[in-house]
């Protein structure tokens, strides 16, 4: 039996995961790629703790060079995260003839042309399932299952975090500091989960997915990018009587010859796809003209699923290193489509705001959005409290930054004391 080694580098949560799945597959693989995956070497930075996670301690080393040096060696698969010194192994690796798999989603969303433009000089293979959604097959599906499609959508919950948090405050009542509180006391939250409830995790995965999904590089600063830390119990009750559930979506388009890529919350349609996936689930969502609509969901992240997605990659490397056609999908990047500011987007508002309780005072905020071009679909006057009501407007599709010219002309107005939210609605 042909037998291909691989280097592995890192040994952390996904490194563990990878290891663990590739022992569990050893029986089948012969049958699944024809070849036996061999881990010739791991690196770590501390030999005597990674010592207790592996069968042989011997496959160990904290030696890059020597990974990089060894011909045997013919993948390797980066799961040790970070920019650097990861972007420069995989470099280094490529240039060496190696093939990469990776699940470095932060990496990708900066350097990723870099990297392909290496993958592609020397015809190896550079694969990155696991870069986003976990377990969740995404990028294949976009670059082979549906490469017969104009892709003009793609959207999703790809961060289980905040799906978790946005869950328990539509199911319990709870704000969002006791539901955050929550996750990071049940494991769903790191330490610091900025990344996380700021967006920016988001932002990456949906960087990739529309580079891959539109054939044009986008890169994480071309991301518009703004967090879940504003929702309120409130807001979701809201949401919810007017027949929608909020998520912080990641939403890629591509509309009149240019991208938009944006992460943020949104009130989707409760009856919607996406309204259904709940707790640390992701879900993706894509519309091309050929297969319409399709949703790929499931575990987004964690050990197993995510170490899923890095060895299906080894194994479809391991047979193409069999038939000699290694690099034989690469870059798909082939078009150079701007990509939206923000205020350019167009986008339905759900606004809440609290208002003096006189007349004249929904003729003066009419007034204004229709100055400043903007349609109101819906407005409902809920809650008085003394000389206070409250009152929430949905508006139809409009320009964003006609939509903050307006903002910015009702909070200088006398009567109204508060703007309490302005959230996204799903649809044009």
């Amino acid at each position: 039996m042909e037998k291909i080694s691989i280097a592995l580098l890192g040994l952390g949560t996904v490194g563990t995961g990878v290891y663990k799945v590739l022992k569990a597959q050893k029986e089948d693989m012969a049958r699944k790629i024809g070849a036996e995956l061999e881990i010739k070497k791991i690196l770590v930075r501390n030999l005597e703790k990674a010592a207790g996670k592996v069968d042989d301690p011997g496959v160990l080393t904290n030696s890059w060079q020597e990974i990089l040096d060894d011909p045997q060696i013919q993948i390797v698969a980066e799961v040790m995260g970070g920019i650097e010194p990861a972007g420069t192994y995989i470099l280094q690796a490529l240039e060496a003839g190696k093939n990469v798999v990776t699940a470095n989603k932060d990496l990708l969303a900066v350097k990723g042309k870099e990297l392909f433009d290496a993958a592609g000089r020397k015809g190896q293979d550079l694969l990155f399932e696991a870069a986003v959604a976990g377990g969740i097959p995404i990028i294949r599906p976009l670059k082979q299952c549906l490469a017969g499609n104009h892709m003009t959508e793609v959207m999703g919950i790809v961060n289980g975090t905040t799906n978790f948090i946005l869950t328990r405050m539509l199911a319990d009542g709870m704000e969002f500091q006791e539901a955050l509180d929550l996750a990071s006391r049940l494991g769903y939250a790191e330490a610091d989960p900025s990344a996380d409830i700021e967006g920016l995790d988001a932002a990456r995965k949906v960087a990739i997915l529309a580079s891959v999904a539109f054939h044009s590089r986008v890169t994480l600063e071309d991301v518009y990018t703004e967090g879940i830390t504003k929702i309120t119990a409130t807001d979701i009750r809201y949401a919810r009587e007017m027949g929608y559930t909020i998520k912080l979506l990641g939403v890629a388009k591509e509309t009149e010859g240019a991208i938009e890529a944006r992460v943020h919350p949104m009130m989707i349609p409760s009856s919607h796809p996406l309204a259904s996936v709940k707790d640390s689930f992701n879900a993706v969502f894509v519309h091309g003209d050929a297969v319409d609509d399709a949703m790929f969901y499931g575990r987004g992240a964690g050990e197993l699923p995510t170490a899923s997605a890095v060895v299906g990659d080894l194994f479809d490397i391991a047979r193409n290193i069999r038939f000699g056609c290694c690099g034989r999908i690469s870059c798909t990047c082939y078009r150079n489509l701007p990509v939206k500011k923000i205020d350019e987007v167009t986008s339905r508002y759900f606004l809440r705001m609290q208002v003096d309780d006189q007349c004249g005072v929904l003729a003066s905020i009419s007034s204004v959005f229709g100055s400043n071009g903007v349609s109101l679909a819906q407005v409902i006057q809920k809650a008085k409290q003394q000389d206070t009501a409250e009152l929430v407007v949905i508006t139809e599709g409009v320009v964003e930054r006609h939509f903050a010219d307006s903002l910015k002309i009702l909070k200088g107005l006398s009567i109204v004391k508060e703007i309490s939210a302005a959230i996204r609605v799903y649809g044009d």
